[in-house]
């Protein structure tokens, strides 16, 4: 039998599965309902020094539909508002009534020494399992030199990192930005400078839209919007690429984060070398209850690849990632396609024609294939509606 259970760093996790530092993380009063249902844990929403000053726009969320289902996500809401009474009181809460689950501190401060120092002292009178230094959030907390002007300096995020880790009595992972030309630059810095593990990745820096009809961007606030942290399934691209280049670079345990929306999504970060996985936007639209079908159906795939555990498939698919120099170049494939399935659309050919290579054609009721003119670009089989191209080797 296979089992979701693992261990990072010395922690064990009941399950792969946690709250990203997030609103779902908000409350003592929510985290404890995930955990009832099942959550394998919680990072906590962003605690800050209690003398941080923040104001919240209203509205803050706006979203992209795709037949009435949320794949994107922008918000532009800043940290925790509690203070940190109120967390270190709830942190002991948690964990006395929860003792298995994992708890994450997400934390961020200024500029300053003393201001992380302090923090990190404060809560390393809770029970708490493991620290995550918030570098990237893209929104608001910048302006105050915090957040993701963090996590673009390699010297910055080398230097809080150490500090922390001065003090630290827990294991500290350090959460990175998406938004630099080069994560692993950042990654090996905090290495360096003693992260215990990496989280990977915040928000992607972007906005919603205009609409046309007003000319006011769609997340709109008294006429006026600005940049923020884009989220959901249209940046899980992003992420994965930024765990496994990060992988590719370190040994660190990796908690991937980014557009995970169900258990297959979670089993690709984890292939690509994701310890475990952070999900907020995802619960943002769904609720808690989407943890059920995470487990059961990552729980089942173990089974059925005859895994006995998430660390047997841990890395699998990393050394199939290389650089484009190395890819064979001698492969060619054509598109074969499936006539009981092709209605004669004619999509494939006009694409085709349209688009570089003229190979298809529509002729006498039938697609022909000029195999000289076909590059084998595979544009053909994906935007068939009917299914009915395949690639093979002819």
């Amino acid at each position: 039998m296979a089992t979701l259970k693992t261990s990072v760093l010395g922690i064990d996790f009941e399950n792969p599965f946690l709250l990203a530092s997030a609103p779902p993380s908000a409350s003592i009063e929510s985290i404890e309902k995930a955990f009832e249902l099942g959550w394998g844990g919680a990072v906590l929403k962003t605690i800050t020094p209690d003398n941080l000053e923040m104001y919240e726009t209203s509205p803050r969320y706006s979203a992209i539909k795709e037949k009435n289902k949320v794949i994107g996500f922008q918000n532009i809401e800043l940290l925790s508002h509690q203070t940190l009474k109120y967390w270190g009181d709830g942190i002991k809460y948690l964990k006395k009534k929860y003792p298995q689950k994992v708890i994450i501190a997400s934390i961020m401060a200024p500029i300053d020494e003393n201001g992380w120092k302090n923090l990190v002292k404060e809560l390393n009178n809770t029970p708490i399992d493991a620290y995550e230094l918030n570098f990237s959030c893209p929104h608001g907390m910048p302006e105050k030199h915090i957040g993701m002007a963090i996590g673009t300096s390699v010297e910055i995020s080398s230097t809080i990192t150490s500090w922390v880790k001065d003090v630290a009595e827990k294991p500290v992972f350090t959460k990175l930005t998406p938004n630099v030309t080069d994560i692993t630059q950042i990654s090996k810095a905090v290495e360096k400078a003693g992260a215990d593990g990496i989280a990977a990745i915040n928000t992607v820096q972007g906005f919603m839209g205009i609409n046309l009809d007003t000319l006011e961007p769609n997340l709109c606030i008294d006429g006026y919007t600005t940049y923020g942290g884009c989220s959901g399934e249209i940046i899980k691209p992003i992420g994965l690429r930024c765990v496994a280049q990060i992988r590719q670079n370190s040994s660190l345990p990796i908690l991937g984060t980014g557009g995970i929306s169900n258990w297959q999504d979670a089993a690709q970060y984890i292939a690509v070398g994701s310890d475990a996985v952070q999900i907020a936007t995802e619960v943002m639209v769904n609720g808690y209850g989407i943890i059920k079908n995470l487990n059961a159906g990552l729980l089942n795939y173990l089974e059925e690849k005859g895994m006995k555990s998430i660390s047997d498939l841990k890395n699998k698919a990393i050394d199939k990632i290389t650089s484009h120099k190395a890819l064979n170049k001698n492969v060619c494939l054509k598109p074969d396609i499936d006539e009981n399935k092709c209605i004669l659309c004619g999509k494939c050919s006009k694409i085709c024609e349209e688009s570089e290579y003229h190979a298809l054609s529509n002729i006498d009721k039938k697609i022909k294939l000029d195999k000289e003119k076909c590059q084998g670009c595979s544009l053909c089989s994906i935007i068939c509606p009917q299914a009915a191209i395949s690639m093979r080797n002819k």
